[in-house]
């Protein structure tokens, strides 16, 4: 199958690539390099023997998108493209809602003038807002707690009722949780532009000399610890929850949502801890007052997806700060390096 990724230099698309390529799949990456690098290309090609093709461009920009669908004839899409710090999207939540909304509307749009009517949307567990109980089942109450969170929210919406309108479409909306690790090859990893917003990055980047400490948002939570607790899945099992609901659903019309992560709980200590252990250092820390727009604790259930898509995550936590560590370890700088 032919597999319009877009985002697919960043971190979560490129593991995708390398997925869709082991399992038989073309994927075709389109990606504005707004938070990712081009070179990523490279690592894919010396990780699978196969370059991806390539356009640079926007999903929000129609013309470009007519020229993607001309160029290739496409099976499915897998929509990463989108911002994701949910920091910054309380700072600067119209660039949210036009990245993540309006930039998914306008290729729902170029889809259907093309007659393509298969797409995996990446959604995110912060549409559960502030769950009353965990672990998060896909029919709990939507109530996002920030704009990040929002605008995956009203995206997931808009692909509701333009499913509903359009019956022939097979619309899948995953819901992940908190993705970590890289490839064991070292080659692929996450590599955030400036300060990293999410915990394993900056760990690993204080564990390899690039930043003094790390910043612990809150030490008052009602947790073990008094820190957040949530649901780390490795990235390459990440990738794999959307290769399993491309090969299922890809033809099977409807709208369908699954969870995607491990079921357990981590707190940041958990984290900062087994990073230590593996990386053979300590990791200063400082506790810090809470975020806006970040709750107690978050994991999912993720029993419909393995009952469904026959997908459930296997690589433990171990494996992901290991992973994680060797990618930063051989990559001190990122891709920039």
């Amino acid at each position: 199958m032919k597999v319009l990724v877009t985002g697919g230099a960043g971190y979560i698309g490129s593991h995708t690539c390398i997925q869709l390529i082991k399992h038989g799949h073309t994927p075709v990456v389109i990606d504005n390099l707004c938070n990712s690098k081009a070179v990523v290309l490279d690592r894919i090609e010396c990780v699978t023997g196969t370059r991806p093709a390539f356009m640079q461009g926007d999903v929000r920009d129609s013309s470009f998108l007519k020229r993607v669908f001309a160029t290739h004839a496409v099976d499915s899409v897998i929509h990463f493209a989108g911002l994701k710090a949910v920091g910054e999207s309380v700072e600067k939540p119209l660039k949210y809602y036009d990245t993540n909304v309006s930039g998914t509307l306008n290729l729902v749009r170029e889809m259907q003038a093309a007659n393509i009517n298969s797409l995996i949307f990446s959604s995110s567990a912060t549409v559960y807002g502030e769950p009353a109980s965990v672990p998060i089942q896909e029919d709990f109450p939507t109530a996002a707690t920030n704009p990040y969170g929002r605008s995956k929210l009203m995206a997931e919406e808009c692909l509701r009722d333009f499913q509903h309108a359009n019956p022939d479409w097979s619309i899948t909306l995953l819901r992940y949780f908190n993705p970590v690790g890289a490839h064991d090859s070292g080659l692929l990893g996450e590599d955030p532009q400036g300060t990293p917003n999410n915990l394993l990055p900056f760990v690993a980047q204080v564990a390899v000399g690039r930043r003094e400490k790390l910043g612990v948002f809150g030490n008052d939570y009602p947790t073990p610890d008094g820190t957040g607790v949530r649901d780390y899945i490795h990235v390459v099992d990440l990738a794999d929850g959307h290769l399993a609901a491309l090969d299922k659903l890809a033809y099977q019309a409807g709208i369908h949502v699954f969870n995607l992560g491990t079921g357990q709980g981590h707190s940041v200590l958990d984290m900062l801890h087994a990073f230590e252990a593996v990386a053979k250092r300590p990791i200063p820390y400082e506790i810090k007052p809470r975020r806006a727009g970040d709750i107690a604790e978050c994991y999912a259930d993720p029993a419909c997806a393995k009952a469904t898509l026959g997908w459930s995550a296997k690589k433990d936590l171990q494996t992901m700060v290991e992973d994680t560590w060797r990618w930063q370890s051989k990559n001190p700088n990122g891709y920039g390096g």
